[in-house]
């Protein structure tokens, strides 16, 4: 297998990486938002956060391509300010990445914010600490767990994509070609070797993933215990 055929991979991790930052900044107003509200809409907003786990991935991405389209709103508006279309581009893969990948940064998120209880907050509250100041310096220490956790299932979730991907990037090398696009094509070509071997790189890295996600919940679990 030629290096170049591993173009798809490095794609892939940039478009992991991106996609989790952005959620790590998107998911953490909305996770406290649904930890602490009351709101009548909060289930409504619990059940559209949560919508990508059971919707089919062609679904998402049939509707993302036609939101993201030149000839909507949106992806006019896109394309006017930066002169290339949400569609068929990095920046469309990152906008339907971290849609596709929300439920993943919400709810470890939201459950490491709902067991915090108010104890803490009230604490720092009673020291005249500012909103700002409990969040950074109380919510964020004692909700790393989740962070991490969050953090790690969504930069998993983002690699293994494809039927999202697909719909809204299409197949164009250097620009959306991620690793399971390219073993799709692979497969297709009948070009079993260099399916196997980027399917293993993807097997051995979510095995990985995995590992170290129950062995920092069994760890945190010994401490608190």
């Amino acid at each position: 297998m030629n290096l170049p055929a591993f173009d798809p991979l490095w794609l892939t991790l940039r478009l992991a990486a991106v996609t989790t930052l952005l959620l790590l900044v998107l998911g953490t107003p909305l996770a406290w938002w649904l930890a602490r509200s009351r709101s009548r809409i909060k289930p409504v907003v619990e059940a559209l956060t949560a919508l990508p786990l059971v919707l089919p991935p062609t679904v998402l991405g049939f509707y993302l391509l036609i939101l993201l389209s030149p000839t909507s709103p949106l992806g006019a508006a896109w394309r006017n300010a930066t002169g290339d279309t949400l569609t068929f581009s990095f920046a469309g893969l990152v906008v339907a990445s971290c849609l596709y990948s929300l439920p993943f940064m919400v709810q470890p998120l939201q459950a490491a914010f709902e067991g915090l209880g108010r104890g803490p907050l009230e604490a720092a509250a009673s020291l005249r600490a500012g909103p700002w100041d409990r969040f950074f310096r109380v919510v964020v220490p004692l909700s790393l767990r989740g962070y991490l956790t969050a953090t790690v299932l969504s930069f998993a979730h983002t690699i293994g994509e494809f039927g999202v991907v697909l719909m809204v990037g299409g197949n164009i090398p250097g620009r959306t070609k991620v690793i399971s696009i390219a073993i799709y094509e692979h497969v297709e070509t009948i070009n079993y070797a260099d399916a196997h071997l980027l399917s293993a790189v993807l097997l051995v890295f979510s095995f990985l993933i995995l590992l170290f996600v129950y062995v920092l919940n069994r760890r945190f679990r010994v401490r608190v215990g």
